[in-house]
């Protein structure tokens, strides 16, 4: 089985952000770059799929700049088999653009199985898997917390509100992966070792342009500062006072 993991290099969750002289775009400087948290997800499960049926090749793809491809080999130190890299002088892609791309880009490819990540950490926007499904023709399934490969099928579950949703759908298939859906694991330092002799192949290919222009970005007002009521059922009055008065929620 011939597995695609498509992956985005993001800002860490922990970064602060900061916002360029330019009012449109994030200040690059002193930010710490990594593999996308839900696409960890996805390539773990690649990986399992993969040993579970002892044979199969998984190949991560990742549309990014030029300087992220410790991204990637994080992605093959974890045991992905190699890796396609289309370098994107961008860094203001959109979802519609970022999905023509890749979905130009699997076409050529030979795949089975595509797995994404259910969104990036940066955006948030959930919507490249599906959208690359709807251009290849493909079933897609989001947020998958439960998979399991059958006889030219899939069987998924996704979590709903108040329960669970079990899907089926035939090969081949887009999944996106849920944390929830395994423990990624970490990469050794002999899959590191590795990792540096894997191929890793720049690829070409035709830029749509993107479907937006950011204006300006701001960044949310301070939260104002806490206070300490008291302790006990004493400070409850005065709680719900406030609760009453100033915040309105009462």
């Amino acid at each position: 089985m011939r597995i695609v993991v498509c992956i985005k290099r993001v800002p860490s969750t922990e970064t602060r952000v900061r916002i360029g002289p330019d009012g449109k775009t994030l200040d690059p400087s002193d930010v710490e770059y990594i593999l996308n948290p839900y696409d960890e997800y996805a390539v773990e499960e690649a990986l399992r799929i993969k040993e579970a049926r002892g044979e199969g090749e998984v190949v991560v793809v990742c549309l990014g700049p030029g300087d992220g491809t410790k991204e990637i080999r994080t992605a093959l130190a974890m045991g992905a088999d190699r890796a396609v890299h289309l370098v994107d002088p961008s860094r203001d892609r959109d979802a519609w653009s970022t999905a023509r791309i890749l979905a130009e880009t699997l076409k050529g490819m030979e795949k089975d199985l595509v797995l994404f990540g259910t969104k990036g950490v940066d955006f948030d926007q959930s919507q490249v898997g599906a959208r690359v499904a709807a251009l290849l023709g493909w079933g897609c399934v989001t947020g998958a917390v439960k998979l399991e490969i059958q006889e030219g099928r899939i069987l998924a579950e996704r979590e709903i509100e108040g329960g669970r949703e079990v899907v089926e759908a035939p090969l081949p298939v887009v999944v996106t992966a849920q944390k929830g859906l395994n423990e990624p694991r970490y990469a050794s330092l002999k899959g590191i070792m590795k990792a540096k002799k894997k191929p890793l192949e720049e690829v070409s290919y035709e830029d749509p342009g993107t479907g937006r222009e950011i204006l300006s970005m701001t960044l949310p007002p301070e939260r104002p500062p806490g206070q300490i009521l008291g302790e006990g059922p004493e400070a409850v009055p005065l709680l719900v006072e406030k609760l009453k008065n100033e915040a309105k929620l009462l």
